[in-house]
This record gives C-alpha cells, structure tokens and sequence, in this order.
C-alpha cells in the first residue's frame, strides 16, 4: 500500500515516524486526551508500540496518520479512518493540547475524509463522541458529519465510565 500524505490549509497528514514517539507520549498522557482517547500509553516504549501499529496498514482495516504544521512539521495531533468493511467506516481523532482551539481536528478530518471516500471506496463514515464532549460536536459539525442520535452508554471512555454518545455521519453523496 502506498504511504498516505494529505495536504490541507496549514496542515499536512502523513505517515507515523518512529521519531514522533516522544510528541505522541506528550500528547497520550494529557489528561483530556487520557479521559476521551485513552490509549494506555505512559512511557516512550510504549508510545513507540501504538506507532508501529498506527503505521500497520496491512489489513486493510484503518489508516491512521500524524496531523503536522505544514510549516515546521509540528505534531499537532492524529486522525483515522478505522473499521473498513463493506464500503462503511468510522473516524477518530485527536488534537494535541497545544494545537486545541485553532481548527487542526476540523482541517485534518475533512482532510482524511475526503481522502477516505475517494481511495478507499467509501459510501458512509461514522463518528461517535461523548455527549458530555462538546467540543468533539463542534469538531464533528464543522467538519460535515450529520448529527444522527443519540446512543445510550455506548462506549466506556479513558475515564473508565460508559458514556451516551452522539452519532454523527457523513455519506459520499453529501454535499
């Protein structure tokens, strides 16, 4: 499979980089990021772990790259398009503390989105996020994804609690 590297405004999507363990450990262990993302990351060797499987694109299952300033290369957070299968998909995300507030997680999925239906043959992508996660609704909104309802105590978050969630989607025939 190819390597995937999106550009957007200001942006650029790219493969993960072993070099990116150290900023990808900063970012994991934010505690907004732990509560809505947990990933169980808390040290460079495991940071390097969630890397190589990031980077693994062998089954065909996801593609999930690194969101960089398009200007110093700045690791500002993740996106993915994960769970493939028969021409639907779900998205996720991330946005490195530092970078929150300035549109990178709107950017980057529209960014992977468009990408996604185009390569990868999609027809519906999904996005869940905590109710009690405005933000991510914002995100989700902004970025296309159609709210579609409410899913009750769907998902058990970083914070070890099953939360509602709001159902968002996009369809390739959307505007």
């Amino acid at each position: 499979m190819e390597p995937v590297q999106i550009t957007a405004p200001g942006l650029v999507l790219r493969p993960w980089r072993a070099a990116d363990a150290p900023a990808v450990l900063a970012a994991l262990v934010d505690p907004d990021i732990v509560r809505w993302n947990g990933q169980g990351v808390t040290d460079l060797a495991q940071a390097a772990a969630w890397i190589t499987r990031r980077a693994d694109r062998s089954d065909g299952s996801h593609v999930s790259v690194a969101v960089t300033d398009a200007t110093d290369g700045t690791l500002l957070g993740g996106v993915s398009v994960h769970q493939i299968r028969h021409g639907n998909a779900a998205v996720g995300y991330w946005t490195a503390g530092p970078a929150r507030g300035r549109g990178v997680a709107v950017g980057a999925l529209r960014a992977l989105t468009g990408w996604a239906f185009t390569h990868l043959d999609l027809h519906r992508i999904e996005l869940c996020h905590a109710v009690d996660n405005p933000a991510s609704c914002r995100v989700a909104t902004r970025a296309g994804y159609r709210w579609e309802g409410t899913l009750r105590e769907s998902y058990r978050y970083g914070d070890g609690h099953r939360h509602d969630e709001h159902l968002h989607a996009r369809l390739a025939t959307d505007d």
